[in-house]
């Protein structure tokens, strides 16, 4: 079955995927926060669409409405939260 924390995991992907571009060179985000819902179990193997949709921008925080879907069900539902902050800060 396909784990929460493996959803997790692929939600936060999603939400750096969705800012690909968007962001300047300088900056970069981080994850602040994940409220996920895990509505249905996903067998070993079985293909699932992960979507991050930006809602909304206050400052630097950024708020993503994600879904998971399989064979076209929603597996899962929630939101992630990410800042922007400058790429100096995390050195190496």
């Amino acid at each position: 079955m396909l784990a929460t924390p493996r959803v997790v995991a692929l939600a936060e992907a999603a939400t750096v995927a969705a800012l690909a571009g968007r962001l300047d060179p300088a900056d970069t985000s981080v994850g602040t926060r994940v409220e996920l819902d895990h509505l249905a179990p996903s067998p070993v193997g079985a293909e699932v669409v992960v979507r991050a949709e930006l809602v909304e921008v206050t400052g630097r925080r950024l708020s993503f409405e994600v879904t998971v879907r399989q064979d076209g069900r929603e597996v899962a539902r929630g939101r992630v939260l990410r800042a922007v902050v400058a790429r100096d800060r995390f050195p190496g």
